[in-house]
């Protein structure tokens, strides 16, 4: 077995395994997804478990919040702070590794996933967040330059709200975004023909995104994809990959059993000895698939010291210093909030939208992390800042 099958082997029993000692979960995900999110963490990714706050680390987000212990199993072994101990305590009170990803309540965690497309959506404020961070701090050479990788599955897909979001990303033209669509043709219920029949690749195409299709299990087409749309610009980019569910289980794989129930026992035994993985150990990680994890995490370490080394010298700059520690440090202070009772303290007759837009006059040039606009209603919402450009919401962003 080469290494590469031994780490995806191993992600797909590790998740399956820790479903299994919960007897909750939703293995098909993570078995299905294990080839193309193990080629993206092994030689894209960029983040550092050291510091999961990192301003220039990549997001992954798990939009199919289901698959959570994918996300689990992969940083358990990129070395973030979940513990093997903490994998086996899946989805139990008081544990680490809850059934959806909580942001602030496990590290590594983006954002909390659970209602699908939620973190798609989530996804796309984040590139614009980043594209506000370049055009501040960008100045004199390019030291924000970070993706916004996710996953999304079938139920994100079918969700109005990912429509939305992935509207105004392609609008925005924010090709910070590289997110994959799971493609794997089943649902909790069965096939998803039964209510879902469109055009992905048509519909995202027409939205204004950059679209490739892969086979999900071939590394070398997952791995050009991934450096194809990385050199694309001017679109977000989808990869819509074309996996199997559950891969790997014998009885289960392809079938809607394996969505959203643990493979149970004896299947289970059968997977391990189908993915030549030794099926009297529990939660086995050979040695060899933690130096490839490692490996990757040595050399991200190098390039965040390098990167630390950039920023410093680019904080050198008291003006750039300045604007990031307005948007670092994002506060409303008690003289500000007085100016605002002030301002209205003689007019008891004035349309709340009036008032809106005459504190967001005040507070705009106060407050640097604060984005005036709306979705083409500012004559009517009063959200137009007068001294600044139009924006298409009004977004408030805190680092």
């Amino acid at each position: 077995m080469d290494i590469s099958t031994l780490c995806t082997s191993t992600i797909r029993i590790i998740s399956a395994e820790a479903i299994q000692k919960a007897k909750s979960g939703h293995p098909g995900l993570p078995m299905g997804a294990a080839d193309y999110v193990f080629v993206l963490w092994n030689k894209f990714l960029k983040f550092n478990p050291k510091d999961t706050n990192w301003l220039n680390r990549d997001r992954f987000i798990l939009s199919a919040g289901h698959g959570s212990m994918l996300l689990y199993t992969m940083l358990h072994l990129s070395g973030y702070d979940l513990s093997l101990e903490d994998l086996k305590n899946f989805r139990q009170r008081g544990s680490k590794t809850p059934g959806h990803p909580e942001y602030r309540e496990v590290p590594g965690v983006e954002t909390t996933t659970g209602p699908l497309a939620q973190g798609f959506s989530n996804a796309v404020g984040m590139a614009i967040a980043e594209k506000m961070l370049q055009a501040r701090l960008n100045k004199k050479e390019k030291i924000i330059d970070h993706y916004i990788y996710g996953i999304m599955g079938d139920g994100c897909m079918m969700e109005g709200l990912s429509t939305e979001s992935a509207s105004l990303a392609g609008h925005l033209k924010l090709d910070n975004i590289i997110f994959f669509y799971d493609d794997n043709h089943i649902t909790i219920e069965g096939e998803t023909k039964l209510a879902f029949s469109e055009d992905v690749q048509a519909k995202f195409k027409a939205m204004g995104w950059y679209v490739v299709k892969i086979d999900g299990h071939d590394l070398k087409q997952i791995e050009k994809a991934v450096i194809k749309c990385r050199q694309f610009k001017g679109s977000p980019k989808l990869i819509i990959a074309t996996t199997t569910i559950g891969k790997g289980s014998p009885n289960h794989a392809n079938t809607s059993k394996v969505h959203g129930e643990p493979l149970g026992e004896e299947e289970l035994k059968l997977t391990k000895k189908n993915l030549g993985c030794p099926e009297d150990k529990e939660f086995c990680i050979p040695d060899e698939v933690y130096q490839v994890f490692n490996e990757r995490k040595e050399q991200l370490e190098k390039e965040y010291n390098d990167w630390q080394e950039r920023f410093n010298k680019v904080l050198e700059d008291e003006e750039i210093k300045k604007e990031y520690e307005s948007l670092k440090e994002f506060k409303i202070d008690d003289s500000l909030k007085q100016r605002l009772y002030d301002l209205f303290a003689d007019k008891d007759k004035i349309a709340t939208r009036a008032v809106s837009g005459e504190i967001l006059q005040v507070i705009a040039d106060e407050i640097p992390a604060l984005i005036g606009g709306s979705a083409d209603l500012a004559p009517s919402n009063k959200t137009y800042l007068t001294k600044y450009s139009l924006l298409c919401f009004l977004i408030i962003f805190c680092l």
